[in-house]
């Protein structure tokens, strides 16, 4: 290699090096998630003339008939709550107390077993909260941690004619984190929807 032809290469090389160290370059971005834009806490009545209850929903929430279960009279009392911005939905479930399998020990038996039997394997823990609501409504929440497919769910009872579940569910693969923010969100709306809840 004649000496002009290594110095131009020396150049060249040295200029490229330089000209690479002021380039633009990115880094890789920190994991993040998608900002969300909460709409104003309003509330609705959900007051239907033969519905044995009644409570108060989000107006950014519909209701609609639950038609996927059972043909028996609880079913006529089954509906779910979209929440359409967050692809999420409470499931709200009914049965009168009494009966064949409509015991009021069954029932909480039942509503304990909901919480536990699916989730106790994925979750990180389950915390049981009692509920006395202002209309002396009773029963239990659960508060699911970990990657479980619900983190919220109650039942409420008057333990002689009425038994009410609600579970809150999301149209994704369960993560935590990417949910927390949303469930808190929501958490809230149950807990406006359990306290205005009444019995007819």
């Amino acid at each position: 290699m004649n000496k002009p032809f290594r110095i131009t290469f020396l150049l060249v090389v040295f200029s490229s090096l330089l000209l690479a160290c002021n380039s633009d370059y990115s880094t890789g971005k920190k994991k993040g998630y998608f900002n969300i834009e909460f709409p104003e806490k309003k509330y609705q009545p959900f007051d239907k003339p033969d519905y044995p209850y009644t409570f108060e929903y989000p107006v950014y929430a519909t209701v609609t008939k639950d038609t996927t279960f059972f043909d028996d009279k609880a079913g006529d009392w089954w509906i779910n709550i979209d929440f359409p911005q967050f692809a999420g939905r409470i499931y709200v479930s009914y049965k009168a107390i009494g009966g064949a399998g409509n015991s009021f020990d069954s029932l909480v038996r039942d509503g304990f077993k909901m919480a536990y039997k699916q989730h106790v394997d994925v979750s990180t823990g389950i915390e049981e909260s009692r509920i006395l609501t202002p209309n002396s409504v009773e029963g239990m929440y659960f508060s699911l941690g970990g990657n479980t497919a619900t983190a919220n769910q109650f039942f409420l009872t008057d333990s002689t004619k009425h038994f009410l579940r609600g579970a809150l569910y999301f149209d994704a693969a369960p993560n935590a984190d990417s949910l927390r923010i949303v469930n808190d969100f929501l958490k809230k709306d149950l807990e406006h929807l359990i306290n205005t809840l009444k019995w007819k």
